[in-house]
Parts: structure tokens; C-alpha cells; sequence
């Protein structure tokens, strides 16, 4: 069967799935935002509870990111990453997704060569990148700071 290249484009075109970008980034954006939503709670139930502003957002953190574990060890994380798309990819709890996830995968290759080699695979890159850039900007924050004489 020969076609030519504008009637491959129409063959394509007739076959190839229907785009659902609006659908898409509606379901991306509530989702991320309810995220965010449930972590502005959780700040505001740690100040309710005592703890500093500080204090709070790191409770804040250390606790999406404990749900985010596990509800991506219990297979639920990844249903609703399905549903959202990239809304669950922004907040930290795609962070906890991304180094549970390949933790789990490789779990039967053992403790050391699989679970504990494999569970930074995602999110290695991000962490030595931001502890990289935090160097970077530690070192020219030091030199600008002593030319200023301070």
C-alpha cells in the first residue's frame, strides 16, 4: 500500500487519539491545588497547636511528604497521578512519589542493590542539582558579602 505523505497526514490524523488538554489541565490544576489546599491546612493545624510559623511549614512538609510515601506504597498515589496528570507531580508529594516509587519497583533485587540503589533514581538529579545550586549560590552570596565589607 503506497499513500503519499498528505494522504499518510489525513490516515494519521483520522486515527491518531483525540487531545484532552482543557479536560486535562482542569483536573491537573484542581487536584494540585487541593494539595496545596490540604498542605495550607496542615500549616495552619500546627499554628493552631503552638508550633511557629517556621516550625509549622516544616511539619507541613515532613507530613505530605510521610502521606505521599504512603499512599504511593499502598498503589493509591499512582490512580490519582493517573487522574491529574502533572497536578500531582508540582507538590512535594510528588517528590515522596518519586523516590518511593523506584524503591519499590526494584525491591526484589534486595535491600542493598535494589531498594536502597535504585530509590534516588528519579529524584537523585533534582537533589544534587538544588544542593549543587545552593552551593553555587552560598559561594557567591559569601564573595558578595565581603566585597561589601560585611
Amino acid at each position: 500500500m503506497k499513500m503519499t505523505k498528505e494522504e499518510y497526514k489525513q490516515y494519521a490524523g483520522q486515527h491518531m487519539p483525540r487531545s484532552h488538554t482543557r479536560r486535562d489541565a482542569l483536573r491537573a490544576f484542581v487536584v494540585g491545588g487541593a494539595i496545596c489546599a490540604l498542605g495550607q491546612g496542615f500549616i495552619e493545624l500546627y499554628t493552631i497547636l503552638g508550633l511557629d510559623k517556621d516550625a509549622a511549614g516544616t511539619a507541613c512538609s515532613v507530613t505530605l511528604i510521610f502521606i505521599g510515601a504512603v499512599l504511593t506504597g499502598l498503589g493509591v498515589y499512582d490512580k490519582i497521578a493517573k487522574f491529574a496528570g502533572a497536578g500531582t507531580l508540582v507538590p512535594i508529594t510528588g517528590f515522596a512519589n518519586s523516590v518511593v516509587a523506584p524503591a519499590l519497583e526494584f525491591k526484589t533485587e534486595g535491600m542493598i542493590l535494589g531498594t536502597a540503589a535504585k530509590m534516588f533514581i528519579i529524584s537523585g538529579p533534582v537533589i544534587v542539582f538544588g544542593t549543587s545550586a545552593s552551593v553555587v549560590y552560598g559561594v557567591i552570596y559569601w564573595i558578595y558579602t565581603m566585597m561589601r565589607g560585611g
